[in-house]
């Protein structure tokens, strides 16, 4: 079906419709996306207060068949929130829905609105004596609306899980404007098919999500945390195996840092304190966070002796104080800033069976230094075999002139994951960025089924079209 530009007129129906400082003026922020790559169409923008305003907005839009891209904390990677091509849509912000609406302790639950930023919602929970873990470098702005949209994952994920493992219940508009109540903070619903886990992950695409109740956890009474020195993947991988074994799911963070990502961190962000005097080919980062009555750095303390008796471990750090763990932790959040500031050819968020993350390690090197003297960042979530396989020019010289190699880079590396049947998209989703990169890699059978989907909740396809699925035409 044809859609229809959001429009002065459209504008105008809207601010009948709706109270005053709902529908405004696009703002150049709302156009952009991190990495500066693609600036979206100037629509109309509508920053709702009420679930009840953003079912209005969303069922004139379907009315008028005008296009709706859902706008969080835009911090997202691949696309999702601008549209780039097409009729100017209509932006629905919900930086204005932010109150916590609920937080019931007993029940380790915390219900939120769709707006409500990251840190605040850790802060909440924390302010109950709870966790909620999830944790991502962009968690000062993303919102949590955002997060459940695209499934979000971060440095949590061994643990606590997905954003998706972390939520109950949603509220949430659907294509037509109906307003879903399912904000249910039950643990066991076996009433149908499950609308909340369809909506969590499809990127705004079938509605808006305005609310949620998310699961909270314990705050771990002891946490410690190290970086230590690994000669190589397959030891992190063994490293990461022994670690399970002696403290169990008290490991709850178990990053994998490759030296090119320290070396990018000297070159652009000398500021940062790096651990170590000689900069490591591959080290590890691990958290562990334990109940009352043990004690974390013990528990690191043995881990290392038992690393280094199995050649597993050759140096480390282990954290006294709060301020030294800060310190460990800015190396790893200011990881990616770096790669930014370097410049990346290809950037790809991957995952493979865990087992495998050696293998394909050392494959995926092989096969791009065949292009050439080009470098890698591979780092990541090693504990849930998320990486971040990261290609860039070789030094001194400018990504720009490497544009004609982008798309073989990213064919070399989505290729090996194929062969070792992983995803193309770990964390961060497809987008618009990698709608050709699905259609090429995934499932026939699962895309038939997700069209047939969009289409029965959608049937206009305003719903961020261009994101997951090609519009078809």
């Amino acid at each position: 079906m044809k859609l229809n530009a959001a429009d002065e007129s459209f504008a105008a129906l809207l601010r009948t419709r709706l109270p005053e400082g709902v529908v405004r003026d696009i703002e150049p922020r709302y156009l952009d996306e991190p990495r500066g790559r693609y600036a979206g169409k100037a629509g109309v923008l509508a920053a709702p207060r009420t679930v009840e305003e953003v079912s209005t907005l969303v069922r004139c839009a379907d009315e008028a068949c005008v296009p709706v891209v859902p706008y969080g904390g835009g911090t997202g990677l691949v696309v999702g929130q601008v549209k780039p091509d097409g009729p100017a849509p209509l932006v629905v912000s919900l930086e204005r829905m932010t109150a916590i609406r609920g937080i019931y302790p007993d029940e380790n639950v915390l219900v939120a609105e769709a707006g409500a930023i990251l840190a605040d919602v850790q802060a909440a929970a924390s302010g109950a004596n709870r966790l909620f873990p999830l944790s991502l470098a962009a968690e000062g702005s993303c919102r949590i609306g955002g997060n459940l949209a695209v499934n979000a994952g971060g440095v949590n994920v061994l643990r606590y899980g997905n954003t998706r493992d972390l939520c109950l219940g949603l509220e949430a508009v659907l294509p037509n404007g109906d307003i879903w109540h399912g904000l249910s903070r039950l643990r066991k619903d076996n009433t149908g098919y499950d609308l909340r886990n369809l909506l969590i992950g499809s990127e705004g695409t079938l509605g808006i999500i305005t609310a949620a109740a998310l699961k909270l956890s314990p705050v771990p009474v002891g946490v410690g945390t190290a970086m230590m020195v690994v000669p190589s993947a397959d030891a992190a991988l063994a490293l990461l195996s022994m670690a399970r074994d002696q403290v169990g799911e008290g490991v709850s963070t178990f990053e994998l840092i490759h030296g090119q990502g320290l070396a990018f961190l000297s070159e652009v962000l000398p500021m940062v304190r790096q651990p170590f005097d000689h900069r490591p080919e591959w080290s590890i980062l691990i958290e562990l966070g334990l109940a009352e009555g043990l004690d974390p750095t013990a528990a690191l303390e043995r881990l290392f002796e038992a690393g280094l008796e199995r050649d597993l471990v050759s140096d480390g750090v282990i954290a006294q104080s709060e301020a030294q763990r800060a310190d460990l932790w800015n190396v790893r959040e200011n990881i990616p800033e770096a790669n930014r500031l370097v410049g990346s050819i290809a950037s790809h968020d991957i995952s493979v069976p865990i087992s495998l993350i050696p293998a394909f390690v050392a494959e995926g090197q092989r096969r791009i230094a065949e292009l050439g003297g080009l470098r890698i960042n591979c780092f990541g979530h090693l504990g849930d075999g998320n990486l971040h396989f990261n290609v860039y020019p070789p030094q001194g010289e400018n990504r720009a002139d490497f544009s004609g190699v982008k798309a073989q880079v990213t064919r070399v590396v989505h290729d090996l994951v194929q062969e070792m049947d992983g995803s193309i998209s770990a964390e961060h989703g497809i987008g618009r960025l990698k709608v050709a990169e699905l259609e090429r890699y995934g499932d026939p059978v699962k895309l038939a089924a997700m069209r047939a989907i969009k289409t029965a909740l959608d049937p206009r396809g305003i719903m961020n079209p261009g994101a997951v699925l090609a519009v078809a035409g």
